[in-house]
């Protein structure tokens, strides 16, 4: 077995602010607990909450590490008393309440998994927090089933391009997103998008008006808000569901409820970190046996846009706030021998 050293890179969030405030720093390499195993990480899913975080704006849970990242992919290296599933040696991913960002993390087993053998280190961090947090809010909360029309805010984001792919897996009557650009565009109709609105020179609303014969859509997965909120009550159908798990935009200043009432809409939001070890384990059964066939098939993969070096985690969360990715950013976590 590798020697597992007692200090390890990782990124701390220095302060509240941009992306310079994440910086390389040394940090005792943690222990795993009874239900918990030590992942020597090899690669790190960045997401928006990590943005959120760094900016002051989503404090890490009671007893969560402060270095930021939620989903990592790597090899066990050490295992708790109790753990069951997992042994020394074995190739996982994990969601995590945070520590990704590091060399080492510690994952509760109930939130770890296989990896997929024809998944890569990088597709494999790709994977957790943005399959379950899609699986959530688009099947479970947002009732999402075959037959269905779906509207997918933030098209080219991680969300948007696992949500994409998994609706047109299990069943979508018709897909439309919402993107940024020609190559955005061009992007979400190769991953299965029926219509891709350019929201820079479309307005959605009309848009959506359109494809659906002027009857909306039956879900909308949104990550945006601001007017988003009270739009997206214009493009839904009647009996519609709004789920909502990102403010990108901001809080929604002014929002008329009367369509909501009129059209019995249903808008819901959720987060994924503070939910329970076990509501995740939950989550993560479902998706892997109901996904997880898509994902072995190739029908449903995780888009990896770019990979950067851990050390150069603010280039990363530049990228992401510049809404020109496609799909996923992940650190990639070098080890030396």
């Amino acid at each position: 077995m590798r020697h597992i050293p007692t200090h390890m890179a990782a990124i701390d969030i220095t302060q509240p602010g941009g992306p310079e405030v994440l910086q390389a720093a040394t940090h005792a390499t943690p222990r795993p607990g009874p239900r918990e195993v030590l992942i020597q990480v090899h690669a790190a899913g960045v997401n928006g909450p990590d943005l959120l975080q760094r900016k002051g704006l989503y404090d890490p849970p009671a007893g969560a590490p402060d270095i930021p990242g939620l989903e990592i992919a790597g090899k066990v290296v050490a295992t708790g008393e109790q753990v069951r599933h997992f042994a020394v040696g074995d190739a996982v991913i994990a969601l995590v309440q945070g520590g990704g960002y590091a060399e080492y993390a510690v994952a509760d087993e109930r939130t770890t998994a296989h990896l997929p053998d024809n998944l890569s280190m990088v597709e494999g961090a790709a994977l957790p927090e943005t399959f379950m947090t899609v699986w959530v809010n688009l099947f479970q909360r947002g009732g999402f089933k075959a037959g269905e029309s779906v509207l997918i805010h933030g098209g080219a984001s991680g969300i948007g391009t696992t949500a994409t792919q998994l609706a047109r897996a299990l069943g979508a009557a018709k897909i439309l997103t919402t993107v940024n650009g020609a190559g955005q565009q061009a992007a979400s109709f190769e991953l299965g998008a029926d219509v891709a609105i350019d929201y820079t020179r479309e307005d959605f609303v009309e848009q959506v008006m359109l494809h659906t014969e002027g009857k909306g859509v039956d879900v909308i997965v949104d990550i945006i808000a601001g007017d988003y909120v009270a739009r997206n009550f214009k493009a839904a159908a009647m009996d519609g569901r709004i789920v909502q798990i990102g403010v990108v935009k901001g809080p929604a200043t002014e929002v008329d409820l009367f369509p909501l009432l009129t059209k019995r809409l249903t808008h819901i939001g959720s987060t994924l970190r503070a939910r329970s070890a076990d509501d995740k384990a939950a989550i993560l059964a479902e998706l892997q046996a109901k996904a997880w066939p898509h994902v072995r098939s190739g029908a449903v993969k995780p888009l990896v846009h770019a990979t950067f070096p851990l050390a150069a985690a603010s280039q990363a969360h530049a990228l992401m706030e510049s809404g020109r990715h496609i799909g996923k950013v992940v650190l990639k976590v070098a080890h030396n021998g």
